[in-house]
């Protein structure tokens, strides 16, 4: 256990340059004094750590120290193999990076370590194209150049040309201050600004990209989780969307999940069914998912939209009626 924490100490030393003890008890979830004595086992191993006094001190590396750490225990490497078998990279045009950089990995592990994580890899799969009722995940696909440019803007901060398809609209060139990328169910987003206000592009609309030389507009730091969820939260609860309280069977509720923009209430009735407070994108969408579930839902309000289904439903049972 040291040994793993004194690699996470210099780990993160090296990447945040100088910081306090009690930030790095912190970030290494022990005591302060803790902290102060590794810092002295590692300078009798000699690493050159050393102390910076002062209002703005701490403690840091000298800047030409380098160190080989590739000693990677087997679920340590177990956990990277499996990230790569996922195809998030694929959206973001680091597919073949991420192959090459698995292959460094594996090679890079101890020789008995190597086997059984490259085994254990075969035993596992992650995100399968299709389900057990063979219903296909799709996957979008991003040209690599486009990925590429779109990559190289969010992380050098440059402004990004793009030549965007908005549904239902005629392509255009818009500049936007790009802020980060997000994959969700293989489908890729770029989180961006344009002129002060929020965007958020899908990448497989982007026709063209192009990053410009002139600095983007946005702060230096970012938690992109939170971002995430508040334009989620926007997203949800904008436009034409409709709320819809039903009952609905448990054994129907991941169809209804892949229909749904969000389920804000949920609970279970004493019938063992699901009642559920759900969010369509309008009342199409919501007509639409709930006919697909026939008898296993029942819409309990909006009345409008179990008179559409009931309307519906009522024709279907009038073309089909026995022939007298």
């Amino acid at each position: 256990m040291r040994a793993n924490r004194l690699v996470s100490l210099v780990l993160l030393l090296r990447q945040r340059r100088r910081l306090t003890a009690p930030t790095l008890a912190r970030e290494l979830e022990v005591s302060t004094r803790t902290v102060l004595r590794d810092i002295e086992a590692l300078s009798a191993a000699g690493v050159p750590v050393y102390a910076e006094r002062g209002r703005y001190g701490g403690f840091e590396l000298l800047p030409a120290f380098q160190t080989e750490l590739t000693g990677l225990n087997n679920d340590e490497a177990l956990a990277l193999l499996v990230a790569g078998s996922r195809r998030g990279a694929q959206v973001f045009g680091l597919g073949s990076a991420l192959a090459s950089a698995m292959l460094k990995v594996v090679d890079a592990l101890p020789e008995g370590y190597r086997d059984t994580a490259a085994g254990a890899v075969q035993r596992l799969l992650i995100d399968p194209e299709t389900d057990l009722l063979s219903r296909r995940q799709v996957a979008e696909e991003v040209p690599d150049e486009i990925a590429a440019e779109i990559r190289s803007a969010v992380f050098t901060g440059h402004k990004l040309r793009l030549h965007y398809a908005a549904v239902d609209q005629t392509p255009k060139w818009r500049t936007v201050d790009p802020i980060g990328l997000v994959t969700v169910r293989d489908q890729g987003y770029l989180l961006a600004k344009r002129s002060g206000e929020d965007r958020t592009y899908r990448l497989s609309r982007v026709l063209a990209a192009e990053e410009l030389d002139e600095p983007a507009q946005r702060p230096d730091q970012v938690d992109l989780h939170r971002t995430w969820q508040e334009r989620s939260t926007n997203f949800r609860t904008g436009g034409d969307q409709i709320t819809v309280l039903l009952s609905l069977n448990p054994a129907r509720r991941e169809d209804l999940m892949a229909t749904a923009l969000a389920v804000t209430t949920e609970q279970a009735d004493p019938d063992g069914w699901l009642r559920l407070e759900v969010t369509f994108q309008d009342s199409r969408h919501a007509e639409w998912a709930l006919w697909q579930l026939a008898t296993n839902a029942e819409v309990l309000a909006p009345q409008s939209l179990r008179a559409t289904l009931h309307t519906r439903a009522t024709k279907i049972a009038t073309r089909y009626a026995p022939s007298s």
